[in-house]
């Protein structure tokens, strides 16, 4: 295991994106990042400026010669998605992030890296310290909370860029351009429960999902990797019907937007059951291993005995919230008539989790077009509601639209197939990208996202391909030198 990433090229952005790693930076928890990229930018004596909610650009003039560029604004965000395994100890808010490198790739110690989008604020940074460098005027915009509900995006002010064009440097594919993204909507369900005494002769049991792969669930739900909040519930609705099942806490997924890895319950079975019951779990196992055996091959359910808890969730909750639960749908709902193999509409059962007389449900929901995304987020409201829980829509945030003759995509094109002697792909890309709401303040602004690779985003597996950086990087330069003319 290497853990130095000095060797590494480009050397500058690597040596900032390392600097970045050692300073905590979890969503709603910016303050040290957003300290760091202000000093950064006075320390060089750049224009700098921090809005009310964290927001910094940080704006170079142009080099000699390129004064008449258009002005390129490069975006990134600036928290990442804190997600650990659970046997790491880490604390997101305190503790540095341990990358290492990993043959071809660099990921970190049992947490997720934050390469997303932790490579696309190093690379701007790298672009205003680079005094070596052609380009037309260039501002660094660098926002807040983009991965739990994209708050600084939202409150961007009409007056807070200049630029003409955006160059969004959070995708993860080297070599393709996004021009468009999903819209999303987060649906918030709320089961208010009584615990009751658990009465009579029963058993107690943990059951454990886990060993899935998870990530983004917007970028890999096409995918079909298991959901740990479904495949628990179809156990335990089954445990339910059949075995009088009862239960004592729920937890499973922890982010709105990850495909959740894991998921536990503490329930209660009758005594009489016992046998039944446990046989049905090894059954319902294999059952749903064959199914996932490809995708999932390290799903694992874990069956075992516990101390009979006290009490329990009220009957009718318990019914009301596994039936709903597994009438909800998941997953893929549309694929794209217009761009073959892309996800237009899907949603995720993200958060299934029991504390203090409430379960609380999350799930998201994203669509490139906006009314299907708000139809889906209904869906899910008409399901809980006759479940007779709470339900709050929330976080709704706008799609970006393609557009093809947008002369950037012209310009980074061209500079693409000059430089390495092929076409970019073209995409559109079924994630909430800033891009739709930044549009939406600054609708003249021409825009395009790209990035390096970057695999299983937002999960503990999560890795950057060393030499895309180098080939992400490159292609940057090329397309500031290249920019067009006012």
């Amino acid at each position: 295991m290497d853990k130095s990433l000095k060797n590494l090229e480009p050397a500058m952005v690597w040596e900032i994106f390392e600097e970045i790693c050692n300073i905590p930076h979890p969503s709603k928890k910016e303050e040290k990042i957003v300290a760091y990229v202000k000093d950064f930018g006075e320390k060089l004596g750049l224009e700098t400026r921090v809005d009310h909610v964290g927001n910094v650009v940080i704006r170079k003039p142009a080099t000699p010669g390129y004064e008449d560029r258009k002005t390129i604004t490069l975006q990134s965000h600036l928290d990442m998605v804190p997600q650990k395994n659970n046997d790491t100890d880490h604390d997101f808010e305190k503790d540095p992030i341990r990358p290492f490198i990993d043959g071809n790739w660099v990921t970190a110690e049992g947490t997720t890296l934050g390469a997303d989008n932790g490579m696309g604020v190093a690379a701007s940074m790298a672009v205003l310290k680079d005094n070596s460098l052609e380009h037309g005027p260039i501002e660094c915009f660098f926002t807040v909370d983009e991965e739990t509900g994209m708050t600084g995006a939202f409150a961007l002010k009409e007056d807070f860029l200049e630029g003409d064009i955006l160059l969004n440097l959070d995708s993860e594919d080297e070599g393709e351009l996004y021009i468009g993204c999903a819209g999303g909507i987060d649906t918030n369900v709320w089961f208010r429960y009584k615990e009751i005494d658990v009465v009579g002769a029963t058993e107690g049991y943990k059951l454990t999902v886990k060993g899935l792969k998870g990530g983004h669930s917007g970028l890999d739900i096409h995918l079909g990797r298991g959901n740990a909040n479904k495949i628990l519930n179809r156990f335990l609705w089954s445990a339910h019907r059949e075995y009088q099942l009862q239960i004592h806490s729920i937890d499973g997924g922890s982010l709105r937007n990850a495909i959740p890895r894991e998921a536990e319950a503490q329930i209660v079975i009758p005594k009489e059951h016992e046998e039944k019951f446990e046989k049905m779990v090894d059954e319902l196992t294999l059952h749903i291993k064959n199914e996932l055996k490809n995708m999932e091959p390290d799903l694992n359910l874990i069956c075992e005995k516990i101390k009979i808890p006290e009490t329990v969730i009220d009957p009718q909750v318990t019914t009301n919230l596994l039936n709903s639960i597994y009438a909800c749908p998941n997953g893929v709902i549309r694929m794209t008539d217009d761009m073959p193999g892309v996800v237009e509409t899907s949603t995720n059962m993200a958060i299934v989790k029991s504390e203090n007389g409430t379960v609380e449900v999350c799930t998201l929901q994203r669509s490139a077009v906006d009314s299907s995304k708000d139809d889906l987020a209904n869906m899910h409201r008409a399901v809980f509601e006759m479940a007779g829980a709470e339900v709050e829509h929330s976080g709704s945030y706008p799609g970006w639209k393609p557009n093809m003759s947008s002369p950037i995509l012209d310009t980074m094109q061209k500079v693409y197939e000059n430089k390495y002697g092929k076409k970019p792909e073209i995409k559109v890309i079924h994630a909430g990208l800033e891009c739709g709401i930044i549009g939406a303040a600054y609708p003249n602004l021409d825009m395009i996202s790209f990035g390096p690779t970057i695999r299983n985003p937002h999960s503990p597996d999560e890795k950057v391909d060393i030499k895309t950086v180098a080939l992400f990087w490159d292609f940057l330069l090329e397309t500031l030198k290249n920019a067009p003319n006012k």
